[in-house]
C-alpha cells in the first residue's frame, strides 16, 4: 500500500510539473516580421467615426462607432472586427453599407480598442453578453444583420449557431475563422498569429479540473507591434470566445437564420477554395459562398470591388432573393 501511494504521489508530482512547465514555458512565441494586414488597415481607418459608449451588465463601459444610414433607412447591420483589431478597421465597409441605406454600428469587442483591458474577458461567453447588452442599449433599427471579418466572422458564425440566433435576421461570414481543424485554415493562419499549444493544452486540462486561475496567460499572439495600438495578444477565455465552438462541422450545422460567406480569391491567411466544402450542407439551409476574384483577406473588407459584394449579399439577406455564389 504504502509503494502505491509513493508510485501515485510521484505520478501526480510529475503531471503537476509538467503543468507548471507548460504553464510557464508554453506560451506563444513571437510571430516572425510584421503583417502587412495590419497597414493596410492603418492606411484605411480615416476619419472615423467618433467612439461612443454603452454599458454592460457588469458595468464596464464598451465602445463602438455607429455610421447612419443615407436615406432611406432600411436596417442595420452590426460590424464585428477581426483579431487584435478594433471598430477602424470596419470603417470603409460600414461607409459602402451606410449608403446603401443600412446603419452601421462597428463594435470594439471586449479586450480590444476601447473595450476593457486589452487581451482579457472576465469569462467564456462574456462577449454573447455584451452583445446581447449592446443590442438592448442602443436598438439598432430592424431588420438586424450581424457581419463579422476574419475572427470576427468566426464569432458571428458562434452567435448563428448558438441560442441568441434570432437576435439577428442574418449573418454575413466575412472570411471567416472555422477552425484551426478545418480544411480552410494555414498554418499559423499564413503567419499572422503563433498559438502557445503547450500552455494552451495545460489551461484546458486544468479548466477541466475548476481550476481557472491562469486563464489570464496569453496563448495567441498577433504579428502586430507594440506600438500600433491593436491587441498584441489574447488570453485564454479570450481565445475560446472569439471564435467558433470546437466543434466547427456542428456549429455549420446549427445555422438556422440566412447566412452568406464571402471570401477573397487571393486570401493568403486561409484557403479560399475550401469554404464551400466546409459550409456544404445535406439540408434546406443553403449557405453560399462567394470567392471573390483578385481580393486578399483584408480587401474583403476594404477593397471597393468587394465592399459592392458584402453590399449585393446583405441586400439578399434583407430581400431574401439568391445571391451569387461565385464569380
Amino acid at each position: 500500500m504504502k509503494a502505491f501511494l509513493l508510485a501515485v504521489g510521484g505520478f501526480l508530482a510529475l503531471t503537476a510539473s509538467m503543468l507548471g512547465a507548460c504553464l510557464v514555458w508554453g506560451g506563444p512565441a513571437a510571430p516572425e516580421g510584421r503583417s502587412a494586414i495590419v497597414g493596410t488597415f492603418q492606411r484605411a481607418a480615416i476619419d472615423p467615426p467618433a467612439l461612443q459608449s454603452f454599458k454592460a451588465r457588469d458595468g464596464t463601459e464598451l465602445a463602438y462607432r455607429n455610421t447612419p444610414a443615407e436615406s432611406p433607412e432600411r436596417g442595420s447591420v452590426v460590424l464585428v472586427h477581426g483579431s487584435a483589431g478594433d471598430s477602424r478597421a470596419m470603417q470603409p465597409l460600414a461607409k459602402s453599407l451606410a449608403a446603401a441605406g443600412l446603419n452601421a454600428y462597428a463594435l470594439d469587442i471586449r479586450g480590444h480598442g476601447d473595450s476593457g483591458p486589452r487581451g482579457r474577458i472576465a469569462y467564456v461567453g462574456q462577449l454573447e453578453d455584451d452583445l446581447a447588452d449592446f443590442l438592448a442599449a442602443v436598438q439598432p433599427p430592424a431588420p438586424r444583420l450581424l457581419a463579422g471579418f476574419s475572427s470576427g466572422g468566426g464569432f458571428a458564425l458562434r452567435v448563428a449557431a448558438g441560442p441568441d440566433a434570432d437576435a439577428f435576421d442574418g449573418y454575413l461570414l466575412l472570411a471567416p475563422f472555422v477552425s484551426h481543424e478545418a480544411p480552410t485554415y494555414r498554418p499559423d493562419a499564413g503567419g499572422w498569429v503563433r498559438v502557445g499549444v503547450p500552455r494552451l493544452i495545460a489551461l484546458h486540462l486544468l479548466d477541466g479540473f475548476g481550476i481557472r486561475a491562469f486563464h489570464h496567460l496569453p496563448v495567441m499572439r498577433f504579428a502586430v507591434d507594440a506600438n500600433s495600438g491593436l491587441t498584441p495578444s489574447y488570453g485564454f477565455r479570450l481565445a475560446i470566445n472569439f471564435r467558433p465552438r470546437t466543434d466547427w462541422r456542428a456549429e455549420v450545422a446549427a445555422v438556422a437564420r440566412p447566412t452568406r460567406v464571402l471570401v477573397g480569391g487571393d486570401d493568403a491567411v486561409f484557403h479560399p477554395q475550401a469554404f464551400a466544402e466546409v459550409f456544404a450542407r445535406q439540408d434546406a439551409m443553403d449557405i453560399p459562398v462567394r470567392v471573390l476574384p483578385g481580393i486578399g483577406h483584408a480587401g474583403v473588407v476594404l477593397d471597393p470591388a468587394a465592399r459592392r459584394g458584402v453590399v449585393e449579399a446583405a441586400d439578399a439577406l434583407l430581400s431574401a432573393k439568391p445571391v451569387q455564389e461565385a464569380d
